[in-house]
């Protein structure tokens, strides 16, 4: 410590016997003060050394004032420049995502084709004596309901066989039929309702 801080001190302890305990001896004053006096350079020397941390500790940051550094170059300095409008481009524009052109092929949905109804006919005879039973029997997918004539084909035309006719049921039709025509005699089945016809079958008459 400097004298004239040392002088200020002593003075300030006899002010402090003098005015604080008047009636106490010299002897008496002597520790108080001393103790005082103590706490008084111990906050002075933690003072001083907290302001030294802190300068130290500032320093160190970069907190002491100056310009801004960049890390990596202390002496850059950032630097923004002026925009310019940019020129429109004269070529063509390209457009992405654009729709296929009409000759470009398009995958179409598959088609489901529903079967066509078919008229199946069979015989279970193919010889039958004059006026013999002939069965004829067939399916018919889809025709559930559907009357069926008979047909015989004669004189060069397919025509009605007697007005005889079979009702499909559960996707089956049965009847029969007797002639007296000798020779091959051939006949179908045809929807009353759509006029579709079934395949011919033949019958010998012997």
């Amino acid at each position: 410590m400097c004298p004239g801080f040392v002088g200020r001190l002593v003075v300030a302890e006899q002010w402090a016997a003098e005015e604080v305990w008047p009636d106490v001896s010299a002897d008496e004053q002597r520790p108080v003060v001393s103790g005082i006096l103590a706490l008084v350079g111990v906050a002075l020397a933690v003072g001083l050394v907290t302001g030294v941390a802190v300068l130290a500790g500032a320093h160190m940051l970069g907190l002491g004032g100056g310009h801004a550094a960049v890390a990596g170059d202390p002496g850059a300095t950032l630097y923004l420049p002026k925009p310019q409008k940019t020129k429109a481009s004269d070529g063509p524009s390209i457009t992405l995502g654009s729709s296929p052109t009409s000759g470009s092929t398009q995958s179409s949905s598959p088609s489901i084709h529903k079967p066509k109804k078919q008229i199946s006919l069979q015989t279970g005879e193919t010889t039958v004596p004059p006026m013999g039973r002939i069965d004829l029997t067939g399916t018919y997918p889809g025709g559930e309901g559907a009357v069926l004539n008979v047909q015989k084909f004669s004189n060069g035309s397919w025509q009605d066989f007697y007005s005889i006719s079979a009702s499909v049921t559960n996707g089956t039709f049965s009847t029969y039929i007797q002639t007296g025509t000798p020779g091959r005699n051939r006949f179908r089945m045809i929807d009353s309702d759509t006029k579709l016809t079934s395949n011919e079958v033949k019958v010998t008459i012997r």
